[in-house]
């Protein structure tokens, strides 16, 4: 039996804290809670990553939510914009969509589409350095 003592857990717990993952909190428009739904995405500018998007279901709706790395903040002293919404396989368009500026996360309003087919979307960009975003998987 292979024996691992508590400083080597401790030191690979304290290692994975500082992944620089998104862990979505709360979402303050749904007080009973949201689960996320299918796979996160990962935005990625000049090979770093910048930002999580993630899909929910919740409050008998779809959200879209957008997390900002706290290492791309600690190096990127920019002004910046986000984007969060949700589009269905009918309409190309964002069906619920909200953007706001240098916000380290957002979340979308909320889409009442359970019985379709989403995508959540996020980006951030600003008018000089920056422009990226994408979709999660689909989800139906």
């Amino acid at each position: 039996m292979l024996k691992v003592s508590a400083a080597v857990l401790a030191a690979a717990a304290l290692a994975m804290s500082f992944t620089g993952t998104a862990q979505a909190e709360y979402n303050p428009k749904c007080a009973s809670g949201v689960t996320q739904i299918g796979a996160t995405t990962v935005l990625q500018w000049r090979g770093e990553n910048v930002a999580s998007v993630k899909q929910f279901k919740g409050c008998n709706k779809n959200w879209a939510y957008i997390y900002v790395w706290d290492s791309w903040r600690a190096n990127h002293k920019v002004s910046y914009w986000l984007s969060a919404g949700i589009r269905t396989r009918i309409s190309e368009s964002s069906v619920d969509y909200v953007k706001a500026e240098n916000r380290k996360e957002l979340w979308s309003s909320g889409a009442d589409t359970l019985s379709e087919c989403t995508q959540a979307g996020g980006a951030i960009w600003n008018d000089t350095t920056i422009t990226v975003g994408n979709w999660t998987e689909e989800r139906c």
